[in-house]
């Protein structure tokens, strides 16, 4: 009998040798997965699809190789052409998202580049499955046709389902399942503009069976273990869409500080509607109370104020609205201004002639304004020669005029306007305007002192308009020079003082400020305005900032600091320094950079050299430190691990690693090593002594022996050449059972036809070598068997495995076995053994009733050390189909496979 078994083999090649040359490699890599994948699945250009349910966890992992080792990139684009693109980085190996959403979908991209060749680039994307709960909505259309006296009453229902990937519907009428054609009263069908997301049940001209219960089943056939969901609606001859009536009035006028509340009620619908509220601007408040229909804002603010809609729903038609305006009453920021009689060319109050006093606030709302006009505190009613008005509100809401005709000697004195609102219970606002023979009109002039005015970048510095004229108007600043805000944000920014204020002061803000009167709160005539210029000195920003520069003895460099921006530009002075000795000074002419050159580095050389340049804001500066230290060492990751000893309680580990440009300092002369036990303080410290000149890419090699089993160890190297001792680099290694890259297999049986029930498939592993029982009485050495499987289909047989022991081949012990369907994912099994002595391991497949019963083995391994519990899930899913067997000896094996049967 021949029995088929599929066997992929994965071949691993190790490099050897203490001094081989070009170990240097570019990075690969690529991308595999674990937490809870529903699927994965291969595209063209090798690209794969991953599936995860919405709230799972997604892991991904950037599996690179190459020297030195990679840096490695995650980046996110989203999962189509018409998304906006969207970038999110990640520096580590691991990707990870807890709770996945569905617009976390996308293509997922791991870049690893280690400055060799070109970046290696892997991709996957990431599709999130959903359903949402169903919505089934209820539209009727009422028709009449005269001629035949009769009506019609069709109705609509409607089932949406937001789903990935799309969403399946069906319907139910009590447990009546419908089809199209089924019922000659029902039509099923998608209307072509919802391309096929939603399902309708059509009822054309009701009939009294149609008043029943339906269901709308919503799936998307079970993937990633994605229930189907139902939504129900009782159709009746009371079915109808909802009314509401708000019990307020509109719009709603309060004060600040009061409690208001809105209440709505249903006032038809059936099934009974919900009742929510919503507000046009935003949020509710925080601080809003709802119960039911009744909506209460405590203690209300002005920022509380807006359109409140009461939304009532029962999904039959369309929802009901009702709204109510809230306004908040408030004043706020009064104003004055004088107009002196325009047809006069002298902007002076003169006896005999016309003035205008005009007050203007805002108010809301504003038909409750009023205002009321005193004289030196008497109230003050309109007459032939002083007229009240009370503006057209379109023109200029909330102002005041006040007209006195032909001005007397008797009309100098105060003029207070008082705003209010009728409701009462917010303050008045109360303007006081002077008008007496000392009443002028304003002028603008910059001190000589203060234009232009000269300041260091980061200083304040205060801008100054002399303002003269009584009343003193509120002074506007601009920029004059370009359309750009103030240092504030604001274009304009106001002054009573005249004085405009800038902390910080920065190099952009350099430029022409014009000041300028408003007519608030002072004449209303044509502006006067004057300028200021402000000039912001800034030290040399200059480049490099820091550069190290390594370099053996007897050597030459050039060392040069160039200006990139100034002011004043051409005031520039240079000094080269080291330390605090002075090397060489100057002055910039024409160039933009200096240079100073060392012609032969001596040990007397090294050290932190500065240039300075300056001007007269400052100095910016160029720091080069020269140094003969030598980079450090790279540790070579993708080495095997350790190095097998037949002793059960120490191991060795091969330690190698390349030198990152060594022949740009002197000669490497040794290495220092330092090794200690992982969590301990004290290094332990010896020289490896380095023959002859260390070549680029050239792999070094040092075994590290008698280390105990299963410590960690802290390895810290670093190169000494006739400077010193040069950069360091740490590491930590791990002692854990070497893999056999000969054996990365997956296994399955194929049970197609001429395969009968009952035929076996056996896989027999290489003899695992135990050590020799310690005579002195410690026990037998234990290992975590485990092994992933995967048994689904109506016809599985059963997997069995069993262990057998050196000398004893005519006997199995069985260690494990499972029978049946086990599902559409993969399983993981463990076990604890003890063995003895040499041991081999045996897979069973036994084939079931019929052809719906392949069983496959993956990622087999044996570790030393018993499972831990943690490790042992009742049930590990996971996808894929390459794994790793461990051996406990370093050796190549080959893997024994017998096929036995039935004999017929």
């Amino acid at each position: 009998m021949d029995v088929a078994i599929g066997l992929l083999g994965l071949l691993t090649v190790l490099l050897e040798g203490s001094s081989g040359q070009g170990v240097y490699a570019p990075p690969t890599v690529r991308i595999v997965h674990s937490g809870l994948a529903c699927n994965i699945e291969e595209e063209r250009y090798s690209e794969r699809v991953y599936t995860i349910r919405e709230g799972e966890t997604l892991e991904l992992t950037c599996l690179v190789t190459g020297h030195p080792r990679p840096q490695i990139r995650w980046t996110k684009t989203a999962g189509s052409a018409s998304d906006r693109f969207q970038d999110s980085s990640v520096f580590n190996e691991t990707l990870r998202i807890s709770n996945i959403q569905r617009h976390q979908g996308g293509r997922y991209y791991c870049k690893a580049e280690n400055g060799l060749g070109s970046p290696a680039i892997k991709s996957i994307r990431v599709d999130v499955y959903y359903l949402d709960d169903p919505i089934v909505t209820v539209h009727q259309s009422i028709g009449e046709a005269k001629e035949q006296f009769y009506y019609e009453r069709t109705v609509f229902l409607r089932c949406v389902a937001n789903s990935n990937p799309p969403v399946r519907y069906s319907w139910r009428r009590g447990q009546e399942v419908l089809l199209q054609g089924s019922d000659k009263g029902v039509e099923i069908y998608e209307p072509f503009f919802t391309q096929g997301e939603t399902k309708i049940l059509k009822l054309k001209n009701l009939r009294p069976q149609d008043y029943a219960n339906y269901s709308c089943i919503a799936s998307v056939r079970n993937v990633c273990s994605i229930p189907d969901k139902m939504v129900s609606f009782r159709l009746s001859n009371k079915t109808a869409s909802p009314s509401i009536k708000l019990l307020v009035d509109d719009p709603i006028v309060v004060n600040p500080g009061e409690a208001v509340t809105l209440v709505c009620v249903t006032t038809g619908g059936e099934p009974t509607p919900s009742l929510t509220w919503v507000r046009s601007a935003g949020t509710l408040p925080e601080k809003t109370v709802l119960n039911g229909g009744t909506l209460t804002v405590p203690a209300i603010a002005a920022e509380d104020a807006g359109t409140y809609s009461c939304i009532a729903n029962n999904n039959v038609g369309n929802p009901a609205k009702k709204s109510t305006n809230i306004i908040v009453r408030a004043l706020k920021k009064g104003r004055f201004w004088i107009t002196p009689d325009p047809y006069h060319k002298d902007d002076n109050i003169q006896i005999g002639r016309e003035v205008k006093i005009s007050c203007q606030v805002e108010a809301i709302p504003s038909e409750e304004l009023t205002f009321s006009w005193f004289k030196n505190g008497r109230p003050l009613r309109s007459s032939e020669r002083m007229v009240i008005t009370q503006t057209d509100p379109d023109v200029s809401p909330g102002t005041t005029n006040l007209d006195i005709i032909d001005l007397k000697f008797t009309d100098f004195g105060t003029y207070t306007c008082v705003a209010s609102l009728k409701g009462g219970g917010i303050s008045d606002i109360s303007i006081d305007v002077n008008i007496s023979s000392s009443t002028v009109p304003p002028n603008l002039t910059v001190p000589q002192e203060k234009s232009p005015l000269v300041t260091r970048e980061g200083d304040t510095v205060e801008l100054q308009c002399q303002v003269t004229g009584k009343p003193k108007p509120i002074i506007l600043w601009s920029r004059a020079d370009k359309e750009v805000a103030m240092p504030d944000g604001a274009m304009q920014t106001e002054s009573y003082d005249g004085i405009l204020r800038i902390v910080n002061v920065s190099r952009e803000m350099t430029g022409t400020y014009r000041c300028q009167t408003s007519q608030y709160n002072g004449f209303n005539v044509k502006p006067r305005e004057a300028l200021v210029q402000l000039i912001v000195q800034y030290p040399p920003a200059v480049e490099p900032t820091f550069l190290e520069i390594r370099q053996g003895q007897g050597r030459s460099i050039t060392m040069s600091c160039r200006v990139l921006r100034a002011y004043p530009t051409r005031v520039l002075t240079y000094e080269w320094r080291l330390g605090s000795k002075l090397l060489r000074t100057g002055q910039f002419d024409l160039q933009d950079s200096t240079e100073y050159t060392l012609g032969s580095l001596s040990r007397d050389s090294y050290g932190l050299y500065n240039c300075n340049i300056i001007n007269e804001a400052g100095a910016g500066r160029c720091s080069f430190l020269v140094t003969g230290k030598a980079y450090a060492p790279e540790f070579y990751y993708d080495t095997y691990n350790p190095l097998w000893q037949n002793r059960p309680r120490v191991y060795s580990y091969s330690l190698q690693w390349t030198q990152m440009n060594p022949n740009a300092v002197d000669r490497i002369l040794a290495y220092r090593l330092g090794i200690r036990q992982a969590g301990q303080q004290r290094w332990w410290e010896q020289e490896i002594t380095v023959n002859g000149n260390i070549q680029r890419g050239e792999l070094i090699t040092y075994n590290l022996t008698e280390l105990i089993k299963p410590e960690a160890y802290e390895v810290r190297l670093t190169p000494i050449t006739r400077f010193g001792e040069g950069d360091s680099t740490i590491r930590v290694i791990k002692y854990s059972a070497p893999v056999n890259p000969h054996l990365r297999f997956y296994m399955y049986i194929e049970t197609s036809r001429p395969r009968l029930e009952g035929e076996k498939a056996r896989l027999v592993s290489p003899v695992f070598s135990v050590a020799p029982k310690n005579p002195y009485g410690a026990t037998n050495t234990a290992y975590c068997f485990s092994f992933y499987y995967h048994m689904y289909g109506q016809h599985i047989g059963s997997l069995n495995v069993y262990l057998r022991l050196k000398g004893q081949t005519a006997i199995e012990n069985p260690l494990w076995s499972s029978s049946g369907n086990k599902g559409q994912h993969w399983n993981q099994a463990r076990v604890n053994i003890n063995p003895p002595t040499s041991f081999q391991l045996i897979f069973e497949g036994i084939r079931g009733p019929g052809i719906e019963g392949d069983i496959a083995i993956d990622d087999v391994s044996i570790v030393e050390g018993e499972c831990m519990k943690s490790d042992q899930p009742a049930n590990n899913l996971r996808s894929g189909a390459v794994g790793t067997l461990a051996h406990i000896r370093l050796i190549p094996v080959i893997i024994l496979m017998s096929v036995l049967s039935h004999q017929r």
